[in-house]
């Protein structure tokens, strides 16, 4: 219970952190004067227009990521694999890219495109990974993932090499991550979306658990294993699509966060999964801060901070975890 506690606490002081800091700090005091509906009108703006609802779409982005890297773990039953390898990035890069470089208009337009793209590859890699055309083999998942990546980078590469400069900046910017365009009716869009995919996922804990076991086992305790992993690799693939869609590609919370949190919590899906949320929301917030004030008034790139923080401790994951 105390676990538990310190998660929520956490969570809530990251999410105040989160509206507090940026170019313009603003005291918590203020902050929560401003949520009550006093104070002043500026500061008002700020925190309810502007960091309340990009904070939370970080939280709701970086929980969704960490739960879909921690399901698909459980069903290719190897601890390094991530969302991103799957595909998704490079789907969902390419789409945006595209969407750019063809001068799509409308405030949907990138995001719609980036979904679109994640879609595709995961049509594509999913097709490449049934063998005899109904097991899902995991491990042809992961080359699957990673070849369709590796070919829509190459796209992406030749479709940048010929754009002028300011799309290439602005295509570079979406492809490292961000919560720049955070707003209540995005946030309110990805909140409805991923609440189905979230309750399904949480709701596969107990066969999550028997996957992990090995095939053998699973199917032998009652689990109908081709049909589970399709449909939690279709699910938590979905859900980290629209999290691309709406924040651009950000690395690695999907890979180390489900690592940390079975060193606290242990390998029980039932625990691991809300753990994993909750820390995975955390994880990107602060990311956000940070990237917003490190060099401020210059914003950083998301994807850039989580990579900074990500390496080294997957490295030392890693270590403990071959231990």
């Amino acid at each position: 219970m105390s676990r538990w506690l310190g998660l929520v606490i956490l969570a809530a002081a990251a999410l105040a952190l989160g509206t507090a800091v940026g170019p313009s700090s603003v005291r918590v005091i203020d902050v929560m004067r401003a949520l009550a509906g006093q104070g002043d009108p500026a500061v008002l703006a700020i925190v309810r227009d502007l960091r309340l609802p990009r904070a939370l779409l970080a939280f709701l982005v970086g929980g969704s990521l960490a739960v879909s890297g921690a399901s698909l773990q459980a069903v290719v039953r190897n601890p390094l694999a991530d969302p991103y390898l799957l595909g998704l990035s490079g789907g969902a890069g390419l789409g945006a890219v595209l969407a750019i470089a063809l001068h799509l208009g409308g405030a949907w337009a990138l995001p719609a495109a980036a979904f679109a793209g994640s879609l595709v590859a995961v049509l594509l890699v999913y097709r490449l990974a049934l063998v005899t055309g109904a097991i899902l083999d995991g491990r042809i998942l992961l080359l699957a993932g990673v070849v369709v990546g590796a070919f829509a980078a190459s796209v992406m590469g030749a479709v940048l090499a010929v754009s002028p400069a300011a799309e290439l900046r602005n295509a570079l910017l979406w492809l490292m991550g961000g919560f720049s365009s955070a707003s209540w009716q995005s946030l309110g869009v990805f909140a409805i979306y991923s609440a189905v995919p979230l309750s399904v996922l949480f709701i596969a804990a107990r066969p999550l658990d028997l996957l992990s076991l090995g095939d053998e086992p699973a199917r032998f305790l009652g689990v109908e294993v081709e049909r589970m992993k399709r449909g939690v690799y279709v699910v938590a693939s979905l859900l980290t699509a629209a999290a691309v869609a709406v924040s651009g590609i950000i690395g690695f919370v999907g890979l180390v966060v489900p690592h940390a949190v079975r060193i606290r919590f242990g390998h029980v899906h039932r625990v691991l999964l809300p753990g994993a949320f909750l820390v995975g929301g955390v994880l990107l917030v602060v990311a956000d801060a940070a990237a917003r004030t490190v060099f401020a008034p210059v914003e950083l790139p998301v994807g850039v901070v989580t990579a900074l923080v990500g390496v080294p401790v997957f490295a030392v994951l890693v270590r403990q975890w071959t231990r």
